[in-house]
């Protein structure tokens, strides 16, 4: 079975200021997004899943829909504060859906294979769309404890306009996933980077490998996080922040021994667009790589 991608493409982009899912870095107007699709294509994936919020939902179907038709089967699910279990009810003072773990579940009707999670404004390259799909084709359907993230060197990875959030995750010899520990506040610095912790800052060494939510699931994932969310309410009715992260659940699922999750590597670079300033960069890098013969002119 070709295994699916889901797109996790229902942030706001408080931080940049508009919907930066669809803001063009291509030289024909592509989005991020279109060469993460086309890596997809390209690596053997045969459906891709959007998950995007109602209020924007004939925005983002008119300027992405089109491009993908006769290429891969398209669907969208809609992430919403209200998409929760019966007899639960939204905090008082909650103003923004569940976190990544809960846009995941939202899925759970499409998806009935392996499937890969990203995030829409992210580049992770074509090889690393090819790496996670071979060994998601190399596990069973119903395999319940075997998953894949792709991890990337934290120092190429951060902004030089602002501090960002990252997974830093901790790997045996093996490279099996020990931990995720979410930060929160991470910043350069002239040699490396540093991490906010509290009112003070704990350097880092910059080769640290961190999640960029580049993770390969079986349908069992759907099933973990269901009875998994429904503790995080019952535990979070009083606090409108509290967030549902997929590195929570797999951290978790590890610690608990139900899952093992490889952590693999690529050859091929990282970026993204967290602040509005980082754009020229990624379309110096989207140029470089149609230079090469990466990617056509024009995609589509």
């Amino acid at each position: 079975m070709k295994p699916t991608l889901l797109v996790l493409a229902a942030g706001m982009g408080s931080r940049y200021g508009k919907l930066k899912q669809l803001d063009p870095v291509g030289p024909r107007g592509e989005v991020i997004l279109d060469y993460s699709v086309f890596d997809a294509i390209r690596a053997g994936f045969g459906k891709v899943v959007f998950v995007i919020r109602k209020e924007f939902e004939e925005e983002f179907k008119n300027a992405i829909g089109p491009k993908f038709k006769d290429k891969i089967e398209v669907e969208y699910v809609f992430q919403e504060l209200e998409n929760i279990p019966e007899g639960f009810t939204v905090p008082i003072g909650r103003t923004k859906p569940w976190g990544t773990s809960h846009a995941v579940m939202m899925a759970k009707d499409l998806i009935d294979g392996p499937f890969t999670v990203i995030n829409a404004d992210d580049f992770y390259g074509a090889e690393a769309f090819k790496i996670i799909a071979d060994h998601l084709s190399s596990i069973p359907t119903n395999d319940t404890t075997n998953y894949f993230m792709v991890g990337y060197p934290l120092n190429k990875t951060l902004s030089d306009f602002g501090s960002v959030s990252r997974g830093i995750s901790e790997v045996d010899e093996d490279r099996f996933l020990k931990k995720i520990t979410e930060r929160t506040h991470i910043e350069k610095t002239p040699n490396s980077a540093r991490y906010k912790d509290g009112e003070d800052f704990k350097d880092l060494t910059g080769g640290e490998v961190v999640s960029m939510n580049f993770f390969g699931f079986t349908p069992s994932y759907f099933k973990y996080s269901e009875s998994m969310f429904k503790e995080f309410l019952q535990e979070n009715q009083e606090n409108p922040k509290a967030e549902f992260y997929v590195p929570f659940v797999v951290n978790t699922l590890v610690s608990e021994g139900k899952i093992k999750l490889k952590v693999l590597s690529s050859n091929t670079e990282w970026f993204g667009i967290t602040y509005l300033e980082d754009k020229p960069f990624v379309e110096e890098k989207i140029r470089g790589l149609i230079n090469e013969g990466v990617y056509p002119e024009g995609l589509w």
